[in-house]
């Protein structure tokens, strides 16, 4: 009895987390404009989403954002923390408290700090400053993500391979960096999924012209009722979705 409950309990709250989101998806292929009557099944919203200049570019700025952030911020996360696994004990620790004040901070926390610093530095908001932005709240998650695969790696590895004649790079790009490859990937997806998933950040740093899909999607509920919504949040939650079970899998890999 307590074996039912406890799965009816846990069915209660998963159905009340995704509910609105199978709503949603369902009523994406409604053909009519009102979200409470179902009027038939139709892609046209689909259609019309696809065709929308607006969404396209929001969509090309969402995913440009997102892979320049993977990138950079990946490397920087491999970088660092390569550089921060040898030292020692209370030093690393003090090093990753550091880290993991990003994580840990509220996203409207950052972002409104984010956006002072910019207009101190005197920064015209845009493409560039999220960018920024983007690395700079990525960067942590792909630290966190590396560590671990470090700690498995046995330290006499890179060792032996500079004993035998490899140099420095020689050791990081064809000893360290293979072994923890399941690592970076991991890093490097949470990275993705991350970026293209925030709206806080990228709503107070952004500018005039330079709209993501989170963004977008705000502006538009503003306006007021657009069948196209349900279409791209559709959309952008199927790819979250399939990027974040890939990362579960990878991650489980690595562990």
């Amino acid at each position: 009895m307590s074996k039912f409950i406890k799965r009816f309990y846990l069915f209660l709250v998963y159905g009340f987390l995704y509910a609105p989101i199978i709503v949603l998806i369902i009523f994406s292929f409604n053909e009519g404009r009102t979200r409470g009557s179902w009027d038939g099944f139709s892609l046209i919203w689909y259609k019309k989403l696809f065709s929308d200049k607006e969404i396209l570019s929001a969509v090309y700025h969402t995913f440009l954002v997102a892979s320049i952030t993977t990138v950079v911020s990946t490397i920087i996360g491999v970088l660092g923390a390569i550089g921060i696994s040898p030292y020692r004990k209370k030093l690393r620790a003090a090093i990753l408290g550091i880290n993991q004040i990003p994580v840990l901070n509220p996203d409207i926390v950052m972002a409104v700090g984010l956006m002072v610093l910019y207009r101190i530095l005197g920064l015209d908001f845009g493409l560039v400053t999220l960018i920024l932005a983007h690395i700079a709240f990525t960067v942590p998650y792909v630290v966190l993500s590396v560590l671990p695969k470090l700690k498995q790696m046995p330290s006499s590895l890179p060792e032996a391979a500079m004993d035998l004649g490899a140099t420095p790079s020689q050791t990081l790009t064809k000893v360290i960096i293979p072994y923890i490859k399941p690592g970076i990937f991991s890093g490097a997806l949470m990275a993705f999924t991350l970026s293209i998933d925030d709206f806080v950040i990228s709503f107070f740093t952004t500018g005039n012209g330079i709209e993501t899909v989170s963004t977008l999607v705000f502006s538009m509920a503003r306006r007021g009722i657009n069948p196209e919504i349900n279409a791209l949040s559709a959309i952008m939650f199927i790819i979250v979705l399939f990027l974040l079970v890939l990362m579960n899998l990878r991650t489980e890999k690595v562990t």
